[in-house]
């Protein structure tokens, strides 16, 4: 399972660029424009500047509206600023074939400029709330898209979080939905230590995280720390070894 980790800022970026052994792509994304709010070409590429070279960086494009034409040219201002995954939030689709139609958009402005960008197509577990497509959907939104990736979070941050919305099993389904279609399945949403074993157990990709590696738990008020980070990963490992302990002896 890859970590992902959303500074808001060049500065929180020095902090995961400190924390770079402990952590696989570093998101760029503007946590006051929504949950998926975009940030600025120069951001982007500041902090393509600051974080290692072998890391990722992937930026969100925003909680996008229904305009195909709109996001396809903010999905290629992200990735020509230096992100490799471009993630849309497909918060304004209120149907499949809008979300199609957007992604599809996406797929080819980033994949005529860089072959090798993955394109990860974002829905919101809840999805309830806002009135945006069902979040099971995502991954046959991604595959008939041609996205290389399907991701869950949350619209509202209000201190609930992924599970509080889509059960452990119904994330599981997700993922194995995703894997049929041949994608990658992320998962995020205020993800918590707690939420590792069952995320690892699942088969997760990659799971998403800001608030838990930031001092106080606070994704707004607090800043991203390298111990957190570090420690996150290790109950990362931890928990990896154990599945891949009680896998053999099942086998």
């Amino acid at each position: 399972m890859l970590l992902l980790i959303s500074p808001d800022s060049v500065e929180e970026a020095q902090d995961c660029a400190e924390a770079a052994e402990h952590l696989d792509i570093v998101d760029v994304k503007k946590p006051d424009e929504g949950s998926l709010g975009a940030n600025f070409p120069w951001v982007i590429r500041a902090i393509r500047d600051v974080v290692p070279v072998g890391k990722p960086v992937s930026a969100t494009v925003g909680d996008v509206p229904y305009k195909p034409g709109t996001v396809a040219q903010a999905a290629l201002g992200a990735v020509v600023s230096g992100a490799t995954y471009i993630k849309v939030g497909l918060y304004g689709c209120t149907t499949p074939e809008q979300a199609i139609e957007v992604m599809r958009g996406v797929v080819r402005a980033v994949k005529d400029h860089r072959p090798d960008a993955l394109v990860v197509a974002s829905g919101y577990a809840d999805a309830h709330r806002i009135g945006c497509v069902n979040p099971l959907a995502l991954p046959d939104i991604a595959r008939r898209s041609g996205a290389d990736a399907a991701m869950l979070d949350t619209a509202v941050k209000d201190g609930t979080g992924l599970f509080d919305h889509v059960t452990p099993e119904g994330c599981a389904h997700f993922v194995r939905l995703a894997h049929e279609a041949r994608l990658l399945a992320a998962l995020a949403g205020s993800v918590k230590v707690g939420d590792i074993g069952p995320l690892t157990r699942m088969g997760t990709d990659i799971v998403g995280v800001r608030g838990a590696v930031c001092e106080g738990g606070d994704r707004n008020a607090g800043r991203i720390r390298p111990h957190l980070v570090a420690a996150f990963r290790a109950e990362m490992r931890r928990h990896a070894l154990e599945h891949a302990a009680a896998t053999a002896a099942t086998s």
